[in-house]
């Protein structure tokens, strides 16, 4: 605790002057447009906001992987061999990214990004084929699937240690795993049983996959998990048969609903770090698709309602597919009535404010010390503001620099 309390002291004396200046709050939506053809869409975020990916057509009209930065802008992240490429994650600082992209001969494989070693084949399971959805927070653990020898697609956990793991199924005679915690240990997607109907699982190294049930009807799938694999988010049936998006922790389904006036379906595709912010899109019976938020004080919420001071000349927020870990940021595609695209969109809420670790819309005395008695922690939690696993000077420094902003 003193080597807390004098590091503590040190960087409050670098800051002092640092801190007369504390962030406002801010929301802006800006749409991330295209490699010059008429699509983009949008899969993944960074923790800070900073790096967004997804795949977007270029001027031929070959859809390609991007990475967006707000000073970079679209960077086409290319192939292997092939003509086409999608990302559909990234890790929490930015740096790695993760797809599947065509080869030479046209197959598909599931491909992992950096800045230094481009983009690395990771393989198959002995098949043809592979594509990967989902990273851990530190890009070390990446999850997808992938076709074995018997021409099955079978849901995969790849490390460079241990390569390409294949996870098993429910029963029935395929899988695939689209989501992962942050630290690489639980995987969750979806899976047939032995009579053949597609449901959401759940998978650790040591209890393997589990069935997460449905919500009365007989399908289900999961796209999101918490930060710790605690909470599960996708869609099931209903007993109507109605798709619903849920929520699940501790054994239990939740039904989330819809957003008013589109209660035809409803799939959630990602969640915050803590489990609390729900994302994904609803249909109307007009068969419209709008992006929506769920939390608990607030419920569901149509994105084009509570952010329509932000959409202009009718643009419309479509499917809202990853949430950055603090909520903060949301990412997805819509309609871009001024360019007249569908294009990838990037949604700063604006809450909670950088530094702000209670989520109480100020960044206080209370928000240092919750930092500083975590201080030294691994694992990934609120206290771990730039998520790398780590409490420790960044996450200080990033309360120092915000201190003060919204009390």
């Amino acid at each position: 605790m003193c080597y807390t309390q004098n590091r503590f002291s040190a960087l409050l004396s670098a800051c002092v002057l640092s801190l007369i200046a504390t962030a406002g709050w801010s929301q802006s939506l800006t749409w991330l447009g295209t490699l010059g053809g008429n699509w983009s869409w949008a899969y993944g975020v960074s923790a800070d906001g900073a790096v967004v990916v997804g795949w977007a057509r270029n001027g031929a009209g070959q859809e390609r992987a991007f990475r967006w930065t707000a000073s970079g802008g679209m960077q086409d992240l290319g192939t292997l061999g092939g003509s086409s490429s999608w990302a559909y994650g990234v890790s929490a600082d930015g740096a790695v990214v993760v797809g599947w992209a065509s080869n030479a001969a046209g197959r598909q494989r599931a491909f992992r990004w950096t800045a230094s070693g481009g983009m690395q084949n990771l393989g198959t399971l002995g098949g043809d084929s592979s594509s990967a959805y989902g990273v851990s927070a530190d890009g070390a653990v990446v999850v997808g699937e992938a076709f074995n020898a018997d021409g099955r697609p079978l849901a995969f956990r790849w490390t460079a240690a241990g390569g390409m793991q294949d996870l098993g199924t429910l029963g029935g005679n395929w899988s695939w795993a689209y989501g992962v915690s942050a630290d690489g240990a639980v995987v969750v997607g979806g899976a047939p049983n032995s009579a053949g109907q597609r449901r959401a699982f759940r998978w650790t190294a040591a209890g393997g996959m589990r069935d997460l049930g449905t919500l009365g009807g007989d399908e289900s799938g999961a796209y999101g998990v918490s930060a710790d694999g605690a909470v599960v988010v996708g869609w099931a049936r209903n007993a109507a048969r109605q798709a619903r998006a849920f929520r699940w922790q501790n054994g239990v389904m939740q039904n989330l609903g819809t957003p008013p006036g589109y209660d035809r379906s409803s799939l959630a595709y990602g969640v915050s770090a803590d489990g609390a912010v729900v994302v994904g899109y609803a249909t109307n019976a007009s068969g419209q698709e709008r992006a929506f938020r769920r939390t608990t004080s607030r419920g569901m919420e149509d994105l084009n309602t509570t952010y329509a001071s932000l959409l202009t000349n009718g643009s419309v927020l479509r499917y809202a597919l990853a949430i950055s870990p603090d909520g903060r940021y949301i990412v997805g595609w819509g309609d871009n009535a001024a360019t007249g695209r569908r294009e990838a969109f990037l949604l700063d809420t604006g809450f909670p404010r950088r530094g702000d670790v209670n989520r109480n819309g100020c960044v206080d005395d209370a928000d240092l010390l919750q930092v500083l008695s975590a201080f030294g922690g691994r694992g990934y939690r609120n206290e771990d503001l730039n998520w790398d696993g780590t409490v420790d000077d960044a996450d200080l420094l990033q309360v120092l620099f915000n201190f003060g902003s919204g009390c």
